[in-house]
């Protein structure tokens, strides 16, 4: 797959990043070296490649799932615009 100039502009347009007309070409060069390297990475053989998530096996510490309020509402209240009876209030926004 080649990227051109034009798919290069609509690519930087998508992602809203301002690309000037003269640094398409180096974009389109560029995505192309990413894509280069992506086909390269499709030809690696991971047959019976178990998938992991570090280097090293580790177990990951586990803590016991307990559902709390957090003990912190006058904190978290203490940033809202308008707070009545321990809530945030908010205007309304249906007739």
């Amino acid at each position: 797959m080649s990227i051109d100039v034009a798919t290069a502009a609509k690519v930087a347009k998508l992602a809203r990043i301002k690309v000037e007309d003269d640094a398409l070409p180096a974009l389109a060069q560029e995505f192309n070296a990413i894509l280069g390297f992506i086909e390269q990475l499709e030809e690696v053989d991971v047959e019976g490649v178990e998938p992991m998530v570090s280097v090293t096996p580790m177990a990951l510490p586990r803590r016991e799932d307990v559902v709390t309020d957090g003990n912190q509402q006058a904190k978290v209240l203490a940033n809202a615009p308008d707070a009545r009876e321990g809530f945030f209030s908010v205007p309304k926004v249906v007739e």
